[in-house]
């Protein structure tokens, strides 16, 4: 058995990160195509002033996180659907305004210390049997969720109007993944972080719509990318002894960018290719037309 295999926490730890990796990106891929990458952000930075006002309060954090991205997930869709403000500038709104407020309770309370900095950036250490339980609680949530409004998210993602005339409803499904995402947030914190859960909902979506078409197989092959991130930067930040958030987001970038790569190689090739067809059939049909001058029966 593999030395990493030996020890609970880490066992632990690499259960919670197949959860994340497969419930993460499995919504993702409906933020990604609406242009709504930014709202995970957004939520990561309230799930840290929730983390700080527990802090401030001595309170359970990650109740203290739901409630709060709960709150500014719902606040920010009804001011986006009842156009108070344009999308883009009610997730500033909360952005600057829940980083502004965690800043102003952390230097309140007692600063930086080993649970806060937990909370940001993700500890092997503090991942327990109870939040394995909520991890797997909110996979079977979210798995029920997107099989039963399946047909109705593919609407509201690619003709939110034409799914309203059809009677799907938007505001609802909205809302619903809103939460879902402030909910993945805040209980995937203890394994990537608060700043860098983010990544994990949305990078893996970017390396699955650059390899496959067809939503369905695009939201399979998010979940299996999240998981193989996961997993792996877990892996490696074992062995390397460094902080394990930082280290999967940055294997599925680096995945990103493998692909972009791979992706940039074969276009390449295949012009290459379409260029030599090209100028092969132009030669044969110069050489075609040659021939049939000079046959003398031409004439």
């Amino acid at each position: 058995m593999p030395e990493i295999f030996q020890y609970e926490f880490m066992n632990r730890a690499i259960l919670a990160s197949v959860l994340v990796g497969a419930t993460a990106p499995a919504f993702g891929v409906f933020l990604v195509l609406r242009r709504l990458s930014l709202i995970a952000d957004t939520l990561s930075h309230v799930a840290l002033a929730g983390v700080a006002i527990a802090l401030l309060t001595k309170t359970f954090a990650p109740v203290v996180a739901l409630i709060a991205t709960t709150t500014a997930a719902v606040s920010i869709e009804e001011l986006r659907m009842r156009r108070l403000l344009p999308g883009d500038a009610a997730l500033a709104v909360f952005l600057y305004g829940a980083l502004a407020l965690a800043v102003v309770l952390i230097s309140i309370a007692d600063g930086f210390n080993s649970m806060l900095f937990s909370y940001l950036f993700g500890s092997v250490l503090t991942v327990t049997q109870t939040d394995l339980w909520s991890m797997a609680s909110l996979a079977i949530v979210i798995t029920v969720f997107m099989l039963m409004f399946s047909s109705e998210l593919a609407q509201i993602t690619f003709d939110p109007d034409l799914a309203r005339i059809n009677g799907v409803r938007v505001h609802l499904l909205n809302l619903g993944l809103a939460v879902l995402t402030g909910a993945t947030i805040t209980v995937s914190m203890r394994v990537v972080g608060v700043l860098l859960v983010g990544a994990l909902i949305v990078v893996p979506v970017l390396v699955s719509l650059r390899i496959t078409k067809g939503l369905t197989l695009t939201v399979v092959v998010s979940s299996l990318v999240g998981v193989f991130v996961a997993v792996v930067g877990m892996v490696i930040a074992y062995y390397a002894d460094i902080a394990p958030g930082g280290t999967v987001v940055l294997t599925a970038i680096t995945l990103l960018i493998a692909v972009e790569l791979g992706a940039f190689v074969y276009r390449s090739f295949g012009r290459h290719n379409r260029q030599i067809e090209i100028t092969s059939h132009s030669h044969s049909h110069e050489s075609h037309a040659h021939g049939t001058a000079d046959d003398p029966r031409a004439d």
